[in-house]
């Protein structure tokens, strides 16, 4: 067995991986599975020689919900099943949340192993119900939660320090930026790797948001004065942009 992690794997073995996890899902949930899909980089053929393999299961609905993961190494290659009830899937795909824009992509376009009764097109259309004003309160709950809680730490750090703690922040900034762009324009993003570069062909970004996803991208985050600049103009670049959208960020000074 290899131990030194993954080893270069084609796209047609790691598709016969896929098979083989299929049956074995088949011996042990016999009748009760609904449909088995591939999601991620293999479902898109995008795959690398190291990638690994990402499925889920879906069973049919019971008394008891079903939600739980096999993940595993089987040494040079790795793989994720998600064992869900339908139900819970398909709560799942019909919510959005921080997020959304980097894992809702399985709901849309699942590579399908098995889907006797044509589960997957359901999922899609659940996939597809959120409302606009959905978007609008996890946009809210971003700029509230993750971006004015950044801010805070930047300008602390700017005061009492720690310096080494900014390249990081920074890195977080960008992130849930990303996730603002993707959830503004309802957008999902191919992978975790490509979400600032893809985020960065999107429309309605906020002002200062292309440059300190180009300053992460460069992985140049030693310059203090240079990284506390980016992140308070794209802050003000967000107030401006929260504003000409009709998004929160302030409320009444106790709501409740």
């Amino acid at each position: 067995m290899n131990m030194n992690g993954p080893v270069k794997v084609s796209k047609s073995e790691r598709l016969q991986t896929c098979q083989e996890i299929a049956a074995r899902l088949h011996e042990v949930y016999k009748g009760n599975i609904l449909a088995i899909g591939v999601y991620g980089s293999v479902s898109r053929g995008t795959d690398g020689p190291f990638s690994d393999i990402e499925m889920f299961c879906v069973l049919e609905e019971s008394n008891k919900n079903v939600d739980f993961s096999y993940e595993w190494s089987a040494g040079p290659w790795k793989a994720e099943v998600n064992v869900l009830s339908a139900n819970v899937i398909l709560e799942t795909a019909a919510t959005v949340e921080d997020d959304w824009s980097l894992t809702h992509g399985p709901f849309f376009a699942p590579l399908s192993l098995y889907d006797p009764k044509n589960f997957f097109s359901t999922l899609k259309e659940a996939a597809e119900s959120p409302t606009r004003e959905e978007f609008t309160q996890a946009i809210n709950g971003i700029l509230v939660g993750e971006m004015y809680e950044f801010i805070g730490k930047l300008r602390n750090i700017s005061v009492n320090g720690p310096q080494t703690y900014l390249p990081y922040l920074a890195m977080q900034f960008v992130q849930y930026g990303a996730m603002l762009v993707g959830l503004h324009n309802q957008k999902l993003y191919s992978t975790g790797a490509m979400v600032i570069p893809e985020s960065l062909e999107l429309p309605n970004r906020p002002a200062g948001y292309d440059n300190i996803a180009r300053l992460v991208m460069s992985g140049d985050l030693t310059e203090r004065a240079r990284i506390i600049s980016a992140c308070e103009d794209f802050w003000n670049g967000l107030v401006a942009w929260a504003d000409e959208h009709k998004y929160t960020i302030h409320s009444e000074r106790i709501p409740f």
